[in-house]
């Protein structure tokens, strides 16, 4: 038994002229190519799209001068000069030649048509000046001694080219001034006769004349392009000036209010902290009271600065520590009922997680609803209710009337409570109703929908 060993196989060997592998082109050839491919956008794609002119701007300098009516007409400038220009050029095509009535006709018909589809159809009234020169020089060739451009030809081409310039781009100009120069070429060098034969100065004078038109129409294009460039510039300056002067104005309320609620919350922390040692043999449920103003207190600073930090810096971080859900509401109605609201919790339906921002709205909307209560009715009992239902989640948290409002003065507010409960709610697309009982009371009632996929995802 004998062992063989198998080389590895390489690609085969190509007999001598065989197709070399695909090799990237030269910048030059690119270079044509894409070159080709701007032709092709400009004058091919779409060359006959609808593109009407549009009437000029009530704004603009000469327009904004006229009152009434004036102004209304003076918008339809820009067409009234294009129907001149074609008018023009059809006066030029029929008096230029010793024909007949007919023929001066179609000829002022041909100078005239493509002028007046630059209105709606701009590149597609320059392929149409393109077609219509060769038909001019038929029917006008005996008598004229001008070629290939006849005087109505030219100066409706010259016209045709000026406003499609203008109403396009410089790129699309320049092509159409090239292939201009590549038909009087051709058309002087293959299909000249007789008198014609040659190439005289008639394609040289017309695209001289064009060139002159094309580079100041350029030139304007690219003057408004820059001063639309520096307006646009100029607004951003000024959003990010205004943008900024903001954030300075948040930062100095920020500050401030750091400065004037954060000392006084400190001060209250401290105090609450200090009291149970400045009475001999304080009661526990003195000692339990401060505690719990005290933390409080405390928490109440933290969530402030939280807070401000969001106002103070635009590039703040929120904190990796969670937020709360509904999981943590008995710990919530606990500090409730220490600070004197009693309060009473009721859950019906399937418990179940749903979505953080439905459980933190539930949440803080709870809060909320509790510290009006006992803002607002203090000594009063509440009632709060959940109810996990199908399609969403139910909240109502109902308050009695204070027992004796004689005796203890509601505190005032300024009504922002209710107002970020709707806030949150319009933002989970949810519905919310609020407003006094026939007891007395007040009851707010909310329903947060959750979508079946949605739901466990938290």
């Amino acid at each position: 038994m004998t062992e063989t060993t198998q080389t590895p196989k390489g690609p085969p060997e190509q007999p001598e002229g065989a197709y070399e592998p695909y090799k990237p082109s030269s910048p030059e050839f690119r270079a044509a190519m894409d070159a080709l491919r701007g032709m092709r956008q400009d004058l091919f794609h779409e060359a006959f799209a609808y593109r009407p002119l549009p009437r000029a701007s009530v704004h603009a300098p000469l327009v904004r001068r006229l009152r009434g009516r004036m102004r209304e007409y003076a918008t339809w400038t820009p067409h009234a000069v294009i129907t001149a220009f074609g008018v023009l050029a059809m006066l030029i095509a029929a008096n230029s030649a010793m024909l007949g009535a007919g023929d001066n006709f179609v000829l002022g018909l041909l100078a005239l048509i493509p002028v007046l589809l630059t209105m709606v159809r701009p590149v597609g009234a320059f392929w149409a000046s393109m077609a219509a020169t060769p038909v001019v020089a038929v029917i006008g060739s005996s008598w004229d001694s001008e070629w290939p451009w006849l005087p109505g030809a030219f100066a409706c081409h010259l016209f045709v080219l000026t406003i499609v310039a203008i109403r396009t781009r410089p790129r699309t100009a320049a092509w159409m001034w090239a292939l201009t120069g590549v038909y009087g070429v051709v058309v002087t060098t293959f299909f000249s006769w007789g008198p014609h034969s040659g190439f005289d100065a008639n394609t040289a004078q017309l695209l001289s004349f064009s060139a002159l038109v094309l580079l100041a129409v350029s030139v304007w294009h690219i003057r408004r392009e820059a001063r639309q460039e520096v307006t646009a510039q100029q607004s951003v300056t000024a959003h990010e000036r205004s943008r900024r002067t903001l954030l300075e104005e948040r930062t100095t309320i920020a500050r401030e209010l750091h400065d004037v609620v954060a000392h006084h919350m400190s001060v209250v922390a401290i105090q609450a902290e200090a009291a149970p040692y400045r009475v001999e043999n304080p009661p526990p449920e003195l000692e339990k009271a401060f505690a719990t103003i005290r933390e409080n207190a405390v928490a109440a600073l933290a969530e402030l600065r939280r807070v401000l930090g969001v106002v103070r810096a635009e590039d703040y971080e929120a904190p990796d520590a969670p937020q709360p859900t509904l999981a943590d509401l008995d710990a919530l109605l606990a500090n409730v009922r220490e600070a004197g609201l009693s309060v009473d919790k009721t859950v019906t339906g399937a418990i179940r997680e749903l979505p953080q921002g439905v459980e933190l709205s539930a949440y803080r909307m709870v809060q909320e609803a509790l510290s009006n209560s006992l803002r607002h009715a203090p000594g009063a009992s509440a009632r709060v209710e959940i109810g996990y239902v199908l399609g969403g989640l139910g909240v109502r948290i109902v308050n009695d009337p204070p027992p004796n409002p004689s005796l203890l003065k509601p505190s005032p507010g300024a009504g922002h409570g209710i107002t970020g409960m709707r806030e949150r709610v319009s933002m989970l697309n949810g519905e919310m109703t609020a407003g006094r009982t026939d007891e007395g009371g007040y009851e707010v009632t909310v329903f947060l929908p959750v979508a079946a996929g949605t739901e466990g995802e938290a």
